[in-house]
């Protein structure tokens, strides 16, 4: 080996080790970037997503009938897949609601995905704050939906009064 050769092999070798000719990282190489991060930073989010969630006061069964009506009037079409897909999200030890609404947003357009994201957040945080682990909206409705039912049947009871004291006690026929 001349000692040309050497040299140039030597060069060679402190060019290697301080980083030249080595290629590109993957952080530099856009193939290999985060695309998730970047859809991230380029969609909308509503302001209820930054606020966070203990999903271990949460009773997500309580929820299941309030998101399936939502998925049914925004697609105009009962969808058990995407309802399934919800909960399994919110099933996992930490939720990330700006990643939930990007992992919907292919099942409802954008703008479904950040109204519902923001609707669904915010009834996770009423059920938070309550201490039956049930949004308040949802015990609202179930209440009014009680005193409806009392109110019905009070109605009808009345009704049956009224006929009864119209018509008179009716005759019964015994057989011997």
């Amino acid at each position: 080996i001349s000692r040309g050769s050497v040299e140039t092999f030597t060069t060679f070798r402190q060019i290697m080790d301080a980083g030249f000719f080595r290629g590109t990282t993957h952080e530099q190489d856009a193939r290999f970037s985060n695309k998730e991060k970047k859809l991230l930073k380029s969609m909308r989010f509503e302001d209820v997503l930054d606020k966070k969630v203990n999903m271990k006061k949460v009773k997500l069964d309580t929820l299941r009938e309030w998101v399936t009506k939502e998925v049914e009037d925004m697609l105009n079409e009962q969808d058990d897949v995407l309802v399934d897909f919800i909960f399994n999200q919110l099933e996992e030890e930490d939720v990330e609601p700006k990643k939930l609404q990007l992992n919907i947003t292919g099942f409802l357009n954008a703008k479904n995905a950040r109204l519902f994201t923001a609707k669904l957040w915010a009834m996770l945080v009423s059920a938070q704050e309550n201490d039956a682990g049930i949004p308040q909206t949802i015990i609202d409705a179930k209440a009014q939906q009680i005193k409806k039912e009392q109110e019905d049947r009070e109605r009808i009871g009345a009704v049956i009064r009224k006929r009864k004291s119209r018509f008179g006690p009716t005759a019964t026929t015994t057989t011997a």
